[in-house]
């Protein structure tokens, strides 16, 4: 268990709570059981460390208070909107022989050794935390789910995970998912319309007969330019004409 040293307060104000704020203390209070409510303060460091270790609200804290120990429980923490920093904690008192109601984590282990995950298959988790009914002497701090042999298809149930004594789901009637091992997704590219095939072809047509018409075309001009007009013809006539005698042209 992690242990902290708290201090009684005095503070009753505003003014007070934030004096103490900026003397490095978090204010905090113990509530439950038969004792009267206790208001205390933590250094700020301290908690917070406590705060950026998992589990933090699911876990048995030991407050060391003017020199005695009492097993409290994090029950909620409020931070500051700017700074991020916690600026008030509860804790509810761990009495023995009651029982308390806690979301626990899933903790999944040997994800090398599941045969599923190895070829290519996906973690498909449903519940990352597991609603538990649990005696305050008997709290798990994680729920373990192992991985090893799992294979594609295969279903995590809350059956399969072993739980401490005494300690129940609250979830009653059902043996509810928590975890799956599914199969690789591939993404296929969609295939083009037959329409849209169609359209395409038609229009490489067209291009192939528009360059063969294009051919065609310059294939006449090109043959009308090498014959002569018929003009140039008659004038050419004339001048072979002159040049013969005058015998030859009677």
């Amino acid at each position: 268990m992690n242990s902290i040293q708290a201090t009684i307060r005095e503070t009753k104000t505003k003014g007070e709570m934030s004096s103490l704020r900026r003397e490095g203390q978090v204010p905090a209070i113990i509530y439950g059981g038969k004792e009267k409510n206790q208001s205390i303060s933590l250094s700020k460091k301290e908690i917070g460390n406590l705060i950026e270790k998992e589990n933090f609200l699911s876990n048995v804290i030991v407050l060391n208070l003017n020199g005695k120990e009492q097993n409290v429980l994090p029950r909620e923490i409020s931070f500051d909107t700017l700074s991020d920093e916690p600026i008030h904690v509860d804790f509810l008192r761990i009495v023995k022989g009651s029982t308390i109601v806690l979301e626990i984590p899933v903790k999944f282990i040997n994800n090398d050794k599941s045969p599923g995950l190895k070829r290519g298959g996906v973690l498909n988790i449903v519940r990352r935390k597991v609603e538990l009914k649990c005696p305050t002497e008997n709290i798990p701090k994680e729920l373990v789910v192992d991985l090893d042999n799992l294979d594609i298809g295969a279903s995590i149930k809350i059956s399969s995970i072993e739980l401490p004594e005494n300690v129940s789901p609250t979830i009653k009637g059902r043996d509810f998912v928590i975890a799956t091992v599914a199969a690789p997704t591939i993404v296929k590219e969609p295939e083009k319309p037959a329409e849209e095939t169609a359209e395409g072809a038609e229009g490489a047509e067209g291009a192939e007969g528009g360059e063969a018409a294009g051919e065609s075309t310059e294939g006449s001009k090109a043959s009308s330019e090498d014959k002569p007009a018929e003009g140039e013809k008659a004038k050419e006539g004339e001048k072979k004409d002159e040049k013969k005698s005058p015998s030859e042209k009677k």
